[in-house]
């Protein structure tokens, strides 16, 4: 089994930074694979980023490519989603998930699909104004 929990969340004014952390317990086996979801009032949650913490290879949703950084600590206990240059439309409750290996569908968010991810977290909200 594995937990995981979201911290970090906030108001700031756009162009400002926030920097959410996921702490993660549990079987290590599982959360190979981590990644950050979002999900805005009335739309569909979207991947936003995720890293296979085996390699260190990270993929990002292009909204935020130049803008956002996920990483890990060494022992795969944080995950981390610097955000840098906020926008409004970054505003959303903010989701930690993990599994244990990556996976792909490229007609439901590629490398973020939700498919790879089998436990998530309560959420964070962040609010950015213009």
């Amino acid at each position: 089994q594995v937990q995981v929990a979201e911290s970090g969340g906030g108001s700031v004014q756009a162009g400002g930074s926030l920097r959410l952390s996921c702490a993660a317990s549990g079987s290590t086996y599982s959360r190979n694979y981590m990644g950050w979801f979002r999900q805005a009032p009335g739309k569909e949650r979207e991947g936003v980023a995720a890293i296979y913490t085996l390699d260190g290879t990270t993929y990002y949703t292009d909204s935020v490519k130049g803008r956002f950084t996920i990483s890990q600590d060494n022992a795969k206990n944080t995950l981390v989603l610097q955000m840098n240059s906020l926008k409004p439309e970054d505003t959303a409750m903010y989701y930690c998930a993990a599994g244990p290996d990556r996976c792909f569908d490229s007609r439901r968010g590629g490398w973020l699909t939700e498919d790879c991810f089998s436990y998530w977290g309560q959420g964070t909200q962040v609010t950015v104004s213009s």
